[in-house]
């Protein structure tokens, strides 16, 4: 069987509810770096046609599949999912806008041009909002649709985001499912730079089938990578999301997701050695039995520590938190190789 087949087995067990098509799937605000400076931020990610990659079997560990519209949306529910995402940001002065689909905001067959349009024209009239970031795959980028979202946006700011997860072709496809390689990355990236977009990279730590030392190593070596094809890189650790094959293994106890530790110490060595890259990870899930966890102990306070760092970019932030637990985590790094692909679970 294939990995992709066995995720789509996966896929068509899940029954999903339907939903109304006029409201978001999701909305929040934050903070993030925006050219140095902290700038509060809202993100929306629109109930949309649904990821194209993700309805023919799709990636691993992603359950964003499911929130995809039951029926298409029309214009006006692109509107209305807007217009009531944007209610969480009326009291900011000002603030960034991070667009995200259970796939590619530039696959028109996900979002239709229209609807793209109305969005870009939208957050472009209001002046509060001072950048607008949009993730996609990298094969939905050209230099038109890349110039087209920029005239929208009246030269706001405009980042594209890219789920390159690693540098490694072997594991993108074998680990992870994604479906295109680092070269596609690389065209799509110089395409968005060439015509006046900057880039963001997202890394995953630890998709499945490798162990600690390796997914760490992995993730050290894609920041090398990557560096010279992005403005920022965010690192993702992975979460057990529902109806994936990282649950299904994570069920089985054939899959933990990464401990807290190894991010602190992918950080410091990444910060060391891109000094002026800005690098960041929000530990989704941390502390819990599905997502990054170290012990009880300690991964709330580690978890702030991240969040930190990935604000201030100081070093320092990532050393404020000890625990008695990372001498386990050490024996993982050090043993996990030999156990064959079985985790160790703490």
């Amino acid at each position: 069987m294939t990995l992709n087949k066995a995720v789509m087995e996966i896929r068509q067990r899940i029954k999903v509810k339907p939903s109304p098509t006029d409201e978001p799937a999701a909305s929040w605000t934050g903070v993030d770096l925006v050219n140095g400076s902290q700038v509060n931020t809202l993100t929306i990610i629109f109930k949309s046609a649904g990821c194209r990659w993700g309805k023919a079997g799709g990636c691993t560990m992603c359950g964003y599949v499911y929130d995809c519209a039951s029926e298409l949306p029309t214009l006006e529910d692109y509107k209305a999912q807007l217009a009531r995402a944007m209610e969480k940001a009326e009291k900011f002065p000002e603030f960034m806008v991070k667009i995200f689909t259970s796939g590619s905001f530039l696959d028109e067959l996900e979002v239709p041009i229209e609807a793209r349009d109305t969005i870009l024209k939208t957050l472009a009239d209001n002046p509060r909002v001072v950048k607008v970031l949009v993730e996609t795959r990298p094969n939905f980028v050209t230099e038109e649709n890349v110039q087209e979202c920029l005239k929208t946006l009246k030269s706001k700011p405009f980042e594209l985001a890219f789920g390159l997860e690693t540098s490694s072709d072997r594991i993108r496809r074998d680990s992870i499912n994604k479906g295109f390689t680092f070269e596609d990355f690389i065209r799509a990236a110089e395409t968005a730079r060439k015509n006046g977009a900057t880039v963001k990279a997202y890394l995953m730590l630890k998709p499945p089938f490798l162990s600690e030392r390796q997914a760490m190593e992995d993730i050290i070596r894609s920041i090398d990578d990557a560096a010279p094809y992005a403005d920022t890189i965010s690192i993702n650790l992975c979460n057990v999301q529902k109806g994936t094959l990282v649950e299904a293994l994570w069920e089985k106890g054939q899959y933990r997701p990464p401990w807290l530790w190894s991010i602190v110490e992918i950080l410091k060595r990444a910060k060391a050695a891109h000094p002026d890259l800005p690098l960041m990870s929000d530990p989704v899930g941390a502390g819990s039995k599905r997502g990054p966890h170290n012990c009880k102990l300690c991964s709330s306070d580690v978890a702030d520590s991240l969040r930190a760092f990935s604000l201030t970019q100081n070093p320092e932030d990532l050393n404020k938190t000890d625990c008695e637990c990372k001498e386990l985590w050490k024996k993982v790094l050090e043993l996990e190789d030999f156990t064959y692909g079985t985790p160790i679970l703490d």
